[in-house]
């Protein structure tokens, strides 16, 4: 016979015992997690909360991941800007101060270096972070320039810087007066004019005269453009001068400037002869000297200038162009280069629209960063461009005006390494990377204080007083060990017991 009641309060007390079981394990789940539920659906009221408070980490995750993607790629490309700034600057003292030794090559020690520093400078603007090349705009996968001696000097297939300066310098000095005509006086009548009117040698920008007597015209024209000195009023008076201005191939202008003189010509002067006939040939000869002394002197750097522009000035609408030749000394028009028969320096994507645009991060919903380059901007291409023309010019020894002309190159390379307002300089280009670079710090601060704050409001959603559920746990012991206590006992009474 069985004593129902007790068998009753027997099985309520053993399933009383399996639920303080199964919370002590969950108690020290929690204990050993820091959180209350394994589900959402054990959070309570506030799962939606936290799912929401999950997705926002995630998101600050992901745009944190970005900003040190970011920031290091910036960090590789401000390192090797700054030595590119360091490399111009380092040309520029060379072309001031070296002294014009040539040896055995017809260069400096100068120019030498400078083809060495302009080694390094193509090899700084192929740098990577990761697999990206970082001047090379959209086509990261690809280098941005091609190499120090296929630039300079060809593949042997495709012609280099060399050979398309050689051939420009050919087609500006013509006949060696800079493709002018300064033919023998017709009477009285002096005529200097342009022999084509293409882009090459000297072109006449004016003519300034105090000439007595002298009708003077032009330039005007054609075409080409010319200008005439007639002397059928009569002679001028000695002092008097005439000033033809010139323009160069690279834009800058000289002038000619002769003095009429009673005796024996000095330089840049012409003698009044017997009649205004002499004059006229004694002034187309002097015409004829001093333009040839200045294609001598100032044409080969400025055609080196135009030549520079020709062959590193490109993009995907403008491919270099070369002269369109042979023969190159009577040649009257510049053609595109194509990819089989000229080196095209830059290798990278050449889009025309702002290189920094081709590469943008998102640094928060609503901040993005534009942080691309192309070693074809024209901060980066000046610098390349005028380094890499101090290192092709070469001077003959045995040349009286080598040292002349040496000089009006290396002149005009350090203005073309010069910081001039309104012309994109490297600094400019290292200047908008480091407004990029402040702005990703900015955002990546707000990111840590966001984060922070989002992560303090989950922990308390989803995270348990340690201390809590510690007391808790401690307590569940006490009980559960009264509780078998008592359970054993119960299960040992009988009715034998009892009565």
């Amino acid at each position: 016979m069985s004593v129902s009641g007790i068998s009753s309060s027997s099985a309520t007390m053993v399933q009383a015992l399996i639920d303080m079981r199964a919370r002590l394990a969950e108690l020290q789940r929690q204990l050993g997690s820091g959180m209350k539920s394994t589900t959402y659906a054990g959070i309570g009221l506030d799962r939606g909360l936290a799912v929401g408070l999950r997705t926002q980490l995630s998101a600050i995750g992901g745009f944190r991941n970005t900003i040190t993607m970011v920031g290091t790629r910036l960090e590789v490309a401000q390192t090797a800007l700054t030595r590119m700034d360091d490399l111009s600057n380092e040309v520029k003292r060379a072309t001031q101060i070296a002294p014009f030794d040539l040896d055995n090559t017809g260069q400096t020690t100068g120019q030498k270096n400078a083809r060495l520093e302009l080694h390094e400078m193509l090899g700084l603007l192929n740098s990577q972070a990761g697999d990206r090349y970082l001047f090379s705009g959209r086509a990261g996968d690809q280098p941005s320039v091609e190499t120090l001696e296929h630039i300079l000097d060809g593949d042997g297939l495709r012609a280099g810087f060399k050979q398309v300066l050689a051939e420009r310098r050919l087609a500006d000095l013509g006949d060696g007066l800079g493709r002018l005509d300064i033919p023998a006086p017709v009477g009285d009548v002096v005529t200097v004019s342009e022999e084509v009117a293409g882009p090459f040698g000297f072109k006449l920008a004016s003519l300034v005269s105090t000439l007595t007597n002298a009708v003077v015209t032009g330039p005007g024209g054609g075409p080409p453009p010319a200008i005439t000195v007639d002397f059928t009023a009569g002679q001028p008076n000695a002092g008097e001068t005439i000033t033809v201005a010139l323009t160069l191939p690279d834009g800058s202008s000289r002038n000619v400037t002769l003095t009429a003189t009673a005796g024996p010509p000095a330089e840049n002067e012409f003698t009044i002869g017997a009649t205004t006939g002499d004059t006229a040939i004694n002034l187309q000869a002097a015409l004829a000297a001093a333009v040839g002394d200045l294609a001598d002197l100032a044409l080969p750097a400025a055609s080196a200038s135009a030549a520079a522009e020709d062959f590193f000035n490109v993009d995907a609408a403008n491919p270099p162009r070369r002269v369109d030749g042979p023969p190159f000394d009577t040649a009257s028009a510049l053609v595109a280069g194509t990819p089989a028969n000229t080196v095209t320096w830059y290798t990278g994507e050449a889009g025309s629209d702002p290189a920094r645009t081709t590469a943008v991060a998102r640094a928060d919903q609503a901040v993005t960063v534009a942080y691309g380059m192309r070693a074809n901007e024209q901060g980066l291409r000046l610098s390349v461009q005028n380094i890499a023309i101090f290192a092709a010019m070469t001077f003959s020894p045995s040349d009286p005006d080598a040292a002349n002309q040496y000089r009006e190159v290396a002149n005009r390379v350090a203005s073309g390494l010069s910081a001039i307002p309104g012309r994109q300089k490297i600094r400019d280009v290292a200047s908008d990377l480091a407004g990029a670079q402040v702005t990703l710090g900015a955002a990546d601060d707000r990111h840590m204080q966001t984060h922070s704050a989002l992560t303090d409001l989950l922990q308390h959603i989803e995270g348990v007083p340690l201390e809590e559920a510690g007391a808790q746990i401690l307590a569940l012991q006490t009980r559960l060990q009264a509780s078998l206590q008592t359970t054993a006992t119960l299960f040992e009474t009988s009715l034998v017991n009892y009565l």
